[in-house]
């Protein structure tokens, strides 16, 4: 029954799942690396492989789908996410305490509106990205890894 609430929540709550093809219930969590990047909660799992400027995200399958969620680049964390809807914030939503994981600081943040949702979290809502590392630096994550939906095409 544990299993198949898990699963359930990867399909239904993955923050990350727009990255991937739509997640039938039976979905499984991508294949675990052999060594947990140190610095992510013990008990987060990886949720989504490599995006593109973003990394691998881990999450504690209970906190989904507004977080935390953390980034992870070639072992190292990268970022901390929260994802808070539009209902959310007009009953007065806060979250006073988000923070960088111990031992990082905060570099840049994006904040990013999502008006119709994404997969894993399909109301309107924000993503608040807390990047531990510079845009340079994010700009060179995973470059043969899945797109960021969030990147919007430019117009020319």
């Amino acid at each position: 029954m544990l299993r198949r609430l898990a699963l359930f929540a990867f399909a239904v709550a993955l923050p990350a799942a727009a990255l991937l093809a739509a997640a039938p219930p039976s979905a499984q969590l991508p294949p675990q690396p052999a060594v947990h990047p140190v610095g992510i909660p013990h008990d987060d799992v990886m949720v989504s492989p490599c995006v593109r400027t973003m990394g691998e995200h881990w999450a504690r399958l209970r906190d989904l789908p507004t977080g935390p969620i953390y980034g992870v680049w070639q072992g190292k964390p990268i970022f901390t996410e929260i994802m808070v809807s539009v209902a959310q914030l007009d009953k007065g939503f806060s979250w006073a305490n988000v923070r960088p994981l111990p031992g990082y600081r905060i570099d840049h943040a994006d904040f990013e509106f999502e008006p119709h949702g994404h997969e894993g979290f399909p109301v309107p809502h924000y993503d608040l990205h807390l990047y531990y590392i510079s845009a340079a630096q994010q700009a060179r994550i995973c470059p043969s890894g899945l797109p960021d939906p969030a990147m919007k095409p430019t117009n020319p």
